[in-house]
């Protein structure tokens, strides 16, 4: 029961942080905001967290986890996937939004923490190697190559779509990215069969 309470206040706590972070940025979300928004005391705070800047690596190394679990997809098409299901989730979901906004920001705070985009590289990497494996992708793609390139293309999409419309236009962006990207990495036959598009991430939350 104890444990339980435990991580419930640990994600209350992330939570409310990061829609702080989110709202303010890293200078203007104080210790006292997020704590009022979470409706926790100082104590419960730094029982999980020895600092703000703890809080905010935690909130930073949280993306991949609102996104990867509960898709289904392999190889090319799970790659796919990822990329849609995270361009959704920068539109409604905070904590999401915080982590990528307090990775790009980071140096303004004084970190350099490189662990999230590694995080996400190594995840489109993973799902690479499958799409080798299953023969999808075309001769001398090397998926570690591709991988990082994606994480890259993703940062610079959704900063340039957050200015441009608020990220209104950010699943328009990241479909337009892999028909321009698909033919050069994958097989014909994939490139045919591969979903994209609004109507494929409604198909992921049914």
């Amino acid at each position: 029961m104890k444990q339980e309470r435990a991580v419930h206040t640990r994600e209350s706590l992330l939570r409310a942080a990061a829609e702080t972070f989110d709202e303010f940025g890293y200078a203007g979300a104080s210790i006292n905001r997020i704590l009022k928004r979470a409706g926790l005391t100082a104590g419960a705070l730094y029982f999980h967290f020895d600092s703000k800047e703890e809080l905010a690596r935690a909130v930073m190394n949280s993306q991949a986890g609102t996104v990867v679990p509960g898709l289904e997809s392999r190889g090319l098409q799970r790659l796919v996937d990822i990329t849609l299901n995270w361009s959704r989730r920068l539109q409604v979901d905070p904590l999401l939004r915080a982590g990528v906004r307090l990775t790009n920001e980071q140096a303004s705070f004084g970190l350099q923490d490189a662990s999230p985009y590694r995080e996400w590289a190594q995840i489109m990497t993973d799902c690479l190697h499958e799409a080798h494996e299953r023969g999808e992708l075309q001769a001398g793609v090397e998926a570690a190559e591709v991988g990082e390139f994606v994480v890259e293309a993703c940062t610079g999409m959704q900063m340039f779509s957050a200015v441009v419309s608020g990220r209104e236009d950010l699943m328009e962006r990241t479909t337009r990215m892999w028909r321009l990207l698909l033919p050069g990495i994958a097989v014909p036959a994939i490139v045919a069969r591969i979903e994209l598009g609004p109507e494929r991430v409604r198909t992921l939350h049914r």
